[in-house]
C-alpha cells in the first residue's frame, strides 16, 4: 500500500524544530515524511511561531498559502500547530477557513489521533532528524518562569518544566547512535534547568553526564539567562574538552531603567560583572548575545549607553531585535513611543558597530589552527565551523582544498584570511 505524503513545515526557533522532529518520528512508517515547504504532499502540518510580529506574519502567510493549495485540490489536509496556534487558536479558527485542525504546543497526541496514528510511548526520546546528521538540538526544558516584560513565551509555553535527566540521556544516546557528534542544548532558560525536579540548578552536572556519552564530541550551550547564572558551569566549560567555549546569553540591554522595566533581574553593574567573569573564568570563550532597541521610552542617551557597552564587551556574535509590542505582556501597557524609523536607525548603528568588532576579532584568528567540523560543500569551498560558532547563526570557515573532505568530520584548519563574518582556511598536513 502506497503511503500518503506528509510535509511538516517548521517556522521559528530550534525549539519548534525539535517538536516537529518528535512528531515526525511518531509518523514514521505511517506516512512518507518531508520537511520541505516546496515538496508536494497530501497533508501539510505547519508548526508556527508567534514570538514577534514578523514571525506571526510569516506563519499566517504559510497557512494561507497551504489553504490555497488545498482549495486548488493539491492538498487533502492542512493542520496548524505551534506557538501562534497555541496563543491565537480562537482567532485563527474564526478568520481562516479550510484548515482541518488548530493545535497547541502540547497537543501531539491529538494531532496523531486526527492523522489516524497511534501514539507510541516506546518512541519517547527518539526523533526524525531534519538537521544534517552530525548535529542536533537537545531541548532540556520547556516553558519559562521569568516575567520579562517584552516576552510572550511564558504565556504560550507555560511555566518552566525540566526534562528528567534519565530521559535526556536516553535521547542523547539515541542521537549519538544516529551519528550525531555535536549537541546544541536549548531551552527558554537553560541555566534554570533542574530547579523544579532537583531543587537546584543542575545544568553543569547534566552537561558532564552528556559529555560522558560515547560519540558526542561537542556540546554547545544556548539561551542562558543572566540572573542567577550558575558559576559551576564556568568550570565545566573551561575544563571539559567536549564542552565548546561558547555561550549564548541574551542580555537585551545595559541601561538600568530599561533593565528594571524589562524585569530582567540583573542591572547594569551585575551584567558587566557577569560578562567579565565569563571571559576571566573561561579564557577564549565566544559570547553570543541579543539586544533590543526601541524599547518604550528608550532615549538617545540610553541607546548610546548600549553602544558603549557593546564596544567595551566586544561580543563575538550579536543579534539585534527592534522592540515589538506583544499583547498581555508586562510592557504592553507602556506607550510604544520610539518611532519605527528611529528603531531602524538604532538597529543599523548597532549592527554596523558589531560588524567592525567581528572583523577585528576574526583577524586575530588568522595564523591559528582550529578543530573544525564540516557542514557542507558549497561551490569551490567546503563550509565548516569552529567550536566558537553555532550552525546557521554564526561565522563559518570556508576551506579551499583539492582533497575531498567528509561531511560531519572534524579537521584541523589553518586560518589564513578573515572577513567580517567568515574565516578562510586550509587543511593542515597533520589531518
Amino acid at each position: 500500500m502506497k503511503l500518503k505524503k506528509i510535509n511538516v513545515v517548521t517556522l521559528g526557533c530550534s525549539k519548534n524544530l525539535v517538536d516537529s522532529e518528535v512528531l515526525m518520528r511518531q509518523l514514521d512508517g505511517k506516512y512518507e515524511i518531508f520537511s520541505d515547504s516546496d515538496k508536494a504532499s497530501d497533508v501539510v502540518v505547519i508548526n508556527t511561531c508567534g514570538f514577534i510580529g514578523d514571525a506571526k506574519e510569516e506563519s499566517i502567510d504559510a497557512i494561507l498559502a497551504a489553504v490555497e493549495e488545498k482549495k486548488a485540490g493539491k492538498i487533502e489536509k492542512v493542520l496548524v500547530t505551534g506557538c501562534l496556534s497555541q496563543r491565537y487558536k480562537k482567532e485563527l479558527q474564526g478568520e481562516i477557513e479550510h484548515v482541518d485542525g488548530f493545535y497547541g504546543v502540547n497537543d501531539l497526541p491529538q494531532i496523531l489521533q486526527d492523522l489516524e496514528v497511534d501514539y507510541k510511548k516506546e518512541l519517547v526520546g527518539e526523533r526524525h532528524l531534519t538537521t544534517p546528521s552530525h548535529f542536533a538540538y537537545l531541548k532540556v526544558s520547556e516553558g519559562c518562569d521569568r516575567s520579562c516584560s517584552f516576552c510572550a513565551i511564558p504565556l504560550i509555553r507555560g511555566r518552566h518544566v525540566s526534562e528528567p535527566e534519565e530521559k535526556l540521556l536516553k535521547e542523547v544516546a539515541f542521537l549519538a547512535s544516529k551519528g550525531v557528534k555535536e549537541l546544541l542544548l536549548i531551552a527558554q532558560d537553560l541555566t534554570y534547568y533542574g530547579i523544579d525536579l532537583y531543587g537546584k540548578r543542575t545544568i553543569a552536572g547534566l552537561v558532564e553526564k552528556i559529555a560522558a556519552i560515547e560519540g558526542i564530541e561537542w556540546i554547545r550551550l544556548h539561551y542562558a539567562y543572566p540572573a542567577g547564572f550558575p558559576e559551576e558551569l564556568f568550570k565545566v566549560m573551561n575544563e571539559n574538552p567536549k564542552v565548546c567555549k561558547y555561550l549564548d546569553i541574551p542580555l537585551q540591554h545595559i541601561n538600568d531603567r530599561i533593565l528594571k522595566s524589562m524585569k530582567r533581574g540583573l542591572g547594569s553593574v551585575g551584567t558587566r560583572k557577569l560578562v567579565k567573569a565569563m571571559k576571566e573564568k573561561v579564557p577564549g570563550v565566544a559570547l553570543r548575545t541579543t539586544l533590543i532597541v526601541g524599547y518604550p521610552g528608550e532615549t538617545d542617551e540610553e541607546f548610546e549607553e548600549l553602544m558603549t557597552f557593546v564596544k567595551e564587551s566586544e561580543f563575538d556574535r550579536l543579534g539585534v531585535f527592534k522592540y515589538s509590542e506583544e499583547e498581555d505582556t508586562g510592557a504592553y501597557g507602556l506607550e510604544d513611543d520610539v518611532p519605527e524609523d528611529v528603531k531602524q536607525e538604532r538597529f543599523e548603528k548597532l549592527m554596523e558597530l558589531q560588524q567592525g568588532i567581528s572583523l577585528t576579532l576574526n583577524k586575530k584568528r588568522v595564523g591559528n589552527v582550529y578543530k573544525t567540523i564540516i557542514d557542507r560543500q558549497e561551490g569551490d569551498y567546503y563550509v565548516g565551523r569552529t567550536e566558537f560558532d553555532s550552525p546557521e547563526v554564526d561565522n563559518e570557515v570556508l576551506i579551499s582544498t583539492d582533497k575531498p573532505l567528509k561531511i560531519g568530520t572534524f579537521y584541523n584548519v589553518l586560518i589564513d584570511r578573515a572577513d567580517f563574518f567568515d574565516l578562510y582556511g586550509k587543511i593542515t598536513i597533520d589531518n
